[in-house]
């Protein structure tokens, strides 16, 4: 792999993680509104709405508002029995505490890594899975990409390589000397493969890397 011209960040698990869990997030909104449920059984229920649902649901496209409108309502209304009168507000809750960078933490060399690739000349950007609000999101945190493309808004999702190429395209770049760099294999390292880009997994874990994946073990490891 060749020093990268262009690089390409996940946001999620990547950069950035909620300082809870998400089922603790959930299960706490839950909890105010007298509803009986832990963390364990939010994040299967919540595991269960997301296999249930399919990626666009009434017209919206998945993580987009009006999809995590219905992905809130199976969970509090058909599992949890809230009452439809309540469920608005806490789908307002909701969309706060996740729109919220106090939420979040940035991982060691979160803010390093766009530094150093600043420094060299190189072309950002941070392609995700996420809601709408991950550009003001990214503001807020201190990051500031040259652009941010997240599934939401782009009506795509990775690993679809439209959405690599999107980004490329956005930055003035091609996909011979870019990067990408992210935490899951199939959304992240094959996905970005297929778009022609090279690729790297980033593991936490110290799990031995997959055959024929270059892994890394920190943000650090990125533009050394």
């Amino acid at each position: 792999m060749t020093a990268p011209r262009t690089l390409l960040l996940d946001f999620g698990g990547t950069l950035a993680i909620e300082r809870r869990s998400r089922p603790a997030l959930y299960a706490a909104v839950a909890s105010a509104r007298g509803l009986e449920v832990d963390e364990a059984r939010m994040g299967a229920l919540m595991a269960e709405a997301h296999a249930a649902l399919p990626i666009v649901c009434g017209g919206h496209f998945r993580y987009s508002r009006g999809w995590f409108e219905r992905f809130i309502e199976v969970i509090f209304v058909e599992r949890l029995g809230l009452s439809s009168a309540d469920l608005p507000d806490a789908q307002e809750e909701l969309f706060s505490v996740f729109a919220d960078a106090r939420t979040f933490r940035l991982f060691p060399g979160a803010l390093e890594v766009l530094a150093r690739a600043r420094r060299r000349g190189h072309r950002v950007a941070v392609v995700s899975n996420w809601s709408y609000a991950l550009a003001p999101l990214l503001e807020d945190l201190g990051l500031h990409p040259d652009a941010v493309l997240c599934s939401a808004v782009e009506g795509l999702e990775k690993p679809a390589t439209a959405l690599f190429q999107r980004a490329l395209e956005q930055l003035g770049t091609e996909a011979e000397g870019a990067l990408h760099v992210g935490d899951s294999l199939t959304n992240d390292v094959h996905g970005a493969r297929r778009a022609g880009l090279d690729a790297v997994l980033l593991d936490r874990t110290g799990s031995p890397a997959p055959k024929g994946v270059a892994v890394i073990r920190s943000l650090d490891e990125v533009l050394p």
